[in-house]
């Protein structure tokens, strides 16, 4: 087990690189959002000076607004780089609202964005709102409940969480605030021996096997999703066995990588099911393994698939060079098309706040024999929206006579059940309050085979 206090960071751009900062101010990102120029999309162009994430600083932008990519190329000449993506909104539709594209052009023309070297560089700010908690190691039916469990009992309150679980390995990022300080209304975890402490009570309950860091912060420099990937590559859940209980590798997930000799590059295709956020995902992980994407092109092909090609190289300028760094790529980018595609049960549990209500929640999935893939907790406001996705041990689909028997031991609470996030067919949702007389399911069954051959289903 590793434990570790993060400290303020102090570290500001390098001042021997007055060249670098003289090329960025003469040249600064240029924006362009064109709803004219396509049919059924919103084009959003964007030229900057080159360097190494650049790509990724701007995909994290259009991610973050949930919006999704239908096509995209880019390519650098010399230290220029050229970035074209063709979006929509979730339902298709292109991208219309003002304060969406004011937040778009001015957040992608900001220099900080592209060059995090002008910010401070360790990772982690102070803070007085909360306590950010990193938790890797092997998963385990009823993890989140137990983790949960010791986080009440030290009267932390979870603020928000996600997590993320693949090939038997978990990743979770949880921020909590002190629930014993009532008179600041919560806040960060002060006392540097009670962080000691939980740190310590989430080691054993990891037996050892795991790695546990706790750290004040406002805000990680690390975008959340990106330190996911980054947990999760560093605890190497790629590659290697899917081991028992595990949600199976997609076959439609292929990716090939070949030399290109006559430009030097190593020439990356990736090849699988579409679904939000899957460009941001491979274009991390490619960032984070040290290396530049020079060209690429993306778009969607025929029924629910994606297309993916990239020409790279490493940060030192050669391609890829010998046959296990080509399989380690290949598996890489595998698992960054994996794990955040969480094939079971959609389950968004919508209440008032309150202290020990995840606990409570965890414990009845761990109760009724569940699973949970992955988890996006938020509290704002004084309400609660969790959204779980649940499978049963085996990795099988949700009986619904367990739906149902969870929809009544949750309580005041509305349930919204939805099919599997990533399939693109205008499935319905249901949304269940707590007492009322009917659980409607809409299209859950057409993505469940125990539930095809039901000729009659029964309203509760």
């Amino acid at each position: 087990m590793r434990v570790s206090v993060c400290p303020p960071a102090m570290a500001l751009a390098d001042d021997h690189d007055e060249y670098a900062k003289l090329v960025r101010g003469m040249n600064p990102p240029r924006v362009v959002i064109d709803n004219d120029a396509s049919d059924d999309a919103t084009v959003v162009r964007v030229d900057s000076v080159n360097s190494h994430g650049t790509l990724l600083a701007v995909v994290q932008v259009i991610a973050d607004l949930n919006l999704v990519i239908r096509k995209a190329y880019f390519t650098s000449d010399g230290n220029w780089f050229m970035d074209v993506f063709n979006v929509t909104d979730r339902d298709g539709n292109k991208v219309l609202d003002e304060p969406t594209i004011s937040y778009i052009q001015t957040t992608l023309e900001a220099e900080d964005r592209y060059y995090p070297e002008v910010r401070n560089t360790v990772g982690i700010v102070p803070s007085e709102e909360y306590t950010s908690i990193e938790l890797t190691g092997t998963d385990r039916p009823g993890l989140l409940s137990e983790v949960c469990a010791v986080l009440g009992g030290m009267q932390c309150a979870v603020r928000s969480a996600e997590l993320w679980t693949h090939n038997t390995r978990v990743a979770a990022v949880v921020q909590v605030t002190d629930a014993a300080n009532t008179t600041a209304g919560g806040g960060a975890i002060e006392d540097d021996a009670r962080i000691a402490d939980i740190s310590r009570r989430l080691g054993n309950l990891l037996r050892g096997q795991s790695g546990v860091r706790a750290a004040e912060a406002a805000a990680s420099l690390t975008h959340k999703e990106r330190r996911l990937h980054q947990m999760m590559f560093e605890d190497r859940d790629y590659g290697g066995a899917v081991g028992v209980g595990a949600a199976r590798p997609d076959p439609r997930t292929e990716v090939s990588v070949t030399h290109c000799a006559e430009r030097g590059y190593t020439v990356v295709v990736v090849r699988c099911r579409d679904r939000p956020k899957l460009l941001f995902d491979t274009v991390c992980t490619i960032t984070d393994m040290q290396y530049v994407v020079h060209h690429g092109t993306v778009s969607t092909e025929h029924g629910d698939g994606a297309y993916q090609e990239y020409y790279i190289r490493h940060v030192d300028g050669h391609p890829v060079s010998s046959e296990a760094e080509r399989r380690r790529v290949v598996e890489c980018l595998e698992a960054a098309v994996e794990r955040r595609t969480a094939d079971g049960l959609q389950l968004e549990v919508r209440t008032d706040d309150r202290a020990g209500l995840l606990s409570d929640i965890t414990r009845i999935f761990r109760e009724n024999g569940l699973t949970i893939r992955r988890a996006e907790i938020s509290s704002e406001g004084g309400e609660a929206v969790d959204t779980f996705y649940l499978s049963d041990p085996q990795g099988h689909p949700v009986e619904p006579k367990t739906i149902e028997v969870i929809r009544a031991q949750i309580g005041e609470a509305t349930l919204r059940v939805k099919n599997n996030p990533f399939v693109h067919d205008g499935g319905s949702t249901s949304d269940v309050a707590a007492g009322s007389t009917a659980f409607i399911f809409g299209n859950l069954f057409k993505f469940y085979r125990p539930f095809q051959n039901l000729g009659l289903i029964k309203l509760y």
